[in-house]
């Protein structure tokens, strides 16, 4: 019979790291979502809906907003950049990981 492998927890701060990654990973496709959105107004039947200067204003919010978010997670993620991931693997899992990739077990 095999012994049941234990769980593998990782620290808090590589938690929140690959957390961040991801969200890093996925804003341009939101991004691409939001800016996409005035092409579906411009086919209402209602005009005064749906104007140029709108349509302007809105894309101009959602740059902004992206350039914000953007920089907001380097800034959070460069907080991270200090290379003890695999220490911190190995300090919570008690074993060493493959290919030096916390995450490779």
């Amino acid at each position: 019979m095999k012994p049941k492998a234990s769980a593998l927890f990782l620290a808090r701060s590589l938690y929140r790291k690959r957390r961040l990654s991801d969200a890093a990973k996925l804003l341009p496709i939101f991004g691409a979502v939001l800016l996409l959105l005035p092409l579906l107004w411009v086919h209402q039947s209602a005009p005064e809906r749906s104007s140029t200067a709108t349509n302007w204003v809105y894309l101009f919010i959602v740059w902004s907003f992206l350039i914000l978010a953007a920089a907001c997670l380097a800034k959070s993620l460069n907080k991270f950049e200090d290379g003890n991931d695999q220490a911190l693997a190995e300090n919570v899992s008690g074993r060493t990981p493959k290919s030096g990739r916390p995450d490779a077990f």
